[in-house]
């Protein structure tokens, strides 16, 4: 097994683990097992389906709880338009692949050089996700109410661990540095001022100068 078929099945297993939590939150919020499972097979974003179960298992109805939770998913399409040398053509084809697009696919594929490395880290990476994401959410919406909560576990703290570990390789110029910055900033600041999924969506904005300028080559 090389390099990036390890990475692929680290990050992987590493999201499987925090997919337990997703599936004892569901349960615990009201959802039963099949509603569970089918909800990280049709939806697969994590950030999303949190978002939606933690609406609903507060009270809220899927009126309140839709809008955070598209909007957080929303962001893949943002992703997409990045990945066009990794997208395979043809309507069914895309449609798949499109459905493979998160954080950590994405990040895969830009941190190869490569283009077919690129495509090949970028699948990898979603399909062992995938798969370790579902089995995850089974394994957790069957545990239900045993497991105690899972904060208390430390399985809330591995997807931002696992993004940042791929974010970081992202990081080679002081253009990308001052982007992530002001993205960080945004995001903080608008936390406690708007509902779920707007900060991360306005954080995309401090992207725009390295769009203007080709992707931030510039080590300026």
């Amino acid at each position: 097994m090389d390099r990036l078929a390890r990475d692929s099945l680290s990050i992987g297993v590493a999201t499987g683990v925090y997919a337990i939590s997703f599936g004892v939150l569901s349960v615990a919020a009201g959802f039963s097992v099949a509603q569970t499972c089918v909800m990280s097979l049709v939806a697969f974003t994590g950030a999303s389906q949190f978002t939606f179960v933690s609406v609903m298992g507060a009270g809220g109805g899927a009126v309140a709880a839709l809008p955070p939770a598209v909007l957080l998913a929303a962001r893949n399409g943002i992703y997409a338009l990045s990945l066009g040398g990794v997208l395979r053509t043809g309507r069914w084809r895309r449609a798949v692949d499109a459905h493979l697009v998160i954080d950590e696919s994405t990040a895969m594929a830009h941190a190869q050089d490569d283009p077919g490395a690129r495509r090949r880290g970028f699948l990898l990476t979603a399909l062992a996700i995938f798969a370790c994401w579902n089995l995850g959410t089974l394994a957790g919406a069957l545990a239900g109410g045993v497991l105690s909560d899972p904060g208390t576990l430390g399985l809330d703290a591995i997807f931002p661990a696992v993004f940042l570990a791929l974010l970081v390789p992202q990081l080679r110029t002081r253009a990308v540095v001052r982007c992530a910055l002001a993205g960080a900033a945004i995001a903080l600041v608008l936390l406690p001022l708007t509902p779920a999924g707007v900060p991360v969506m306005a954080s995309a904005l401090a992207a725009l100068p390295l769009l203007r300028r080709g992707g931030g080559g510039d080590s300026r």
